[in-house]
């Protein structure tokens, strides 16, 4: 897949997360989150044992391919091997990519968080195929995060990189368009989906959104 196609296929990329379900079926929630147009999933359930993020990879796996999104696992190579997903996201303390991409195959999508330069400098140099760039916003989601880098973070990263950015933390369809403007290709959300009350109709609203200010900035 080439730049130009996982750009595209990452404009809504939806995560899970338990805290954020308050109680729900996480595969009800991703279901409704691919409805309404998430295009890629991350399963991002630390607290799991390893056999229960593998079962509920597995579903979700279905679900994505069903639905034609991609299917990323959070830090875990071997989760993301077990249940066939498309390729993880690594934290800076996680396994290295040179590492993952020799479990995964060169076929992986392999990404990864770069919150300022230097964590930047690492990932290309590392040869990650996308990376998430944040905090956007003050979020809840992820506490050990640091303080928020908002769009024109976003922007002095993209100056240095042609690879795909998403944005994440904070993000929401009344906050989206200075993310998207600072250069992202797409966005990462949890609490904007997942949270809501309405999931498909969430994550319907943003993906409008978000197709909506990429046709006016010309990068549809």
């Amino acid at each position: 897949m080439d730049a130009s196609e996982l750009a595209n296929r990452l404009r809504l990329y939806v995560l899970t997360d338990a805290r954020a379900a308050r109680g729900r079926s996480p595969i009800g929630l991703v279901a409704a989150a691919l409805r309404g147009g998430a295009t890629a999933i991350q399963l991002r359930e630390k607290s799991l044992s390893t056999l229960a993020q593998v079962e509920l990879g597995r579903e979700l796996r279905r679900l994505t391919r069903e639905a034609g999104a991609l299917f990323i696992v959070n830090d875990r190579v071997d989760v993301a091997v077990a249940v066939e997903a498309d390729g993880v996201h690594l934290g800076q303390d996680d396994l290295p990519v040179d590492a993952a991409r020799k479990i995964l195959g060169p076929n992986a999508i392999i990404g990864g968080s770069a919150g300022n330069l230097e964590e930047l400098e690492r990932l290309l140099a590392a040869g990650v195929d996308y990376l998430g760039v944040g905090p956007m916003y003050p979020t809840g989601s992820k506490p050990d995060a640091g303080g928020a880098i908002g769009p024109a973070g976003l922007a002095m990263i993209r100056r240095r990189t042609d690879l795909p950015i998403v944005g994440i933390g904070g993000i929401d369809r009344t906050n989206v368009a200075p993310v998207l403007a600072a250069g992202a290709n797409g966005v990462a959300v949890i609490a904007a989906v997942i949270g809501a009350d309405d999931v498909e109709g969430a994550a319907r609203q943003l993906f409008t959104t978000i197709d909506r200010e990429l046709a006016r900035l010309g990068r549809h």
